[in-house]
């Protein structure tokens, strides 16, 4: 049986924090800024923890994240 292959897609856009979670930047900071309150922009500038629904999925793509 051959190795399974990360989704490397996948590895650039999500990390593992400490506790095991699995964490993703906010979409919508990319372009068209101007029309976004600055409250808006600082928060889109944080991660995000993945919702629980979304982690099996992940977790698939991302067979060897620690």
């Amino acid at each position: 049986m051959p190795k399974m292959k990360t989704h490397r897609g996948a590895a650039k856009r999500f990390r593992k924090t400490g506790t095991g979670k699995i964490i993703r930047m906010k979409s919508g900071a990319r372009h068209q800024l101007e029309g976004k309150s600055p409250k808006q922009k600082a928060r889109l500038g944080r991660s995000a923890v993945m919702s629980s629904g979304d982690v099996k999925r992940i977790k698939s793509l991302l067979v060897y994240m620690k």
